[in-house]
């Protein structure tokens, strides 16, 4: 018996150590993303730094004016979510989209921090309000549930290929059955964010433009 809890004690501990590894490993290369987006926004050259700080100023003052196509923006920001998780979910039950996992969540914190720090090196104080109420709380939320599903996606991705091309044993349909679980939460949530970052973000922006 004292055995047999061993056994099981192990395949835990064993299974937390790598769960953990990938965690960690996704985190900094989204750090790195990050990191790069934010200087990639200063380094600009100065005809850059004008483009985006004119179609900075568009979207704020169109903003203001209360410009916008609910409608529209609506739809855009739901194809946009629900393909880029769908994305996700079929990358990880694909052997090949393992890198593409990887590439796909460094260039979701590429862009936040290239649009964090745009929006403060083109408004300076006035602009960090501006980016707290442009990126939170839907693309920070949305960032974070990218980390989540990302996990899933990889460790899904990774255990299917032990599966396939090292014989190891796994609970292939209990495994799905919570990648799939995933998939429909994280949509949701990304669904739910499209609702705010129409409706709700603007209204926060008109509060500081």
């Amino acid at each position: 018996m004292d055995l047999k809890l061993k056994k099981v004690k192990n395949k835990v501990t064993n299974k937390l150590a790598e769960q953990k590894k990938i965690y960690i490993f996704l985190i900094i290369v989204m750090t790195i993303g990050l990191i790069l987006g934010i200087i990639y926004a200063v380094i600009l050259n100065k005809s850059d730094h004008n483009l985006v700080t004119t179609s900075l100023d568009s979207f704020f003052t169109s903003i203001k004016n209360n410009d916008i196509d609910y409608k529209s923006a609506l739809i855009n920001s739901l194809i946009g979510n629900i393909s880029f998780v769908t994305f996700i979910f079929l990358l990880g039950i694909s052997i090949i989209g393992i890198p593409l996992i990887i590439f796909s969540l460094a260039s979701s914190a590429f862009i936040f921090g290239f649009s964090l720090s745009s929006i403060i090196y083109a408004y300076h104080l006035n602009g960090i309000l501006k980016a707290i109420t442009y990126l939170f709380p839907h693309q920070l939320i949305t960032l974070l549930m990218s980390l989540f599903l990302g996990f899933y996606a990889l460790y899904f991705g990774i255990k299917l290929f032990k599966y396939l091309f090292r014989g190891i044993d796994i609970n292939l349909r209990s495994s799905m059955k919570r990648y799939i679980q995933v998939y429909v939460t994280v949509l949701l949530i990304f669904i739910t964010c499209s609702f705010i970052e129409v409706f709700l973000s603007p209204a926060l922006i008109k509060l500081v433009v």
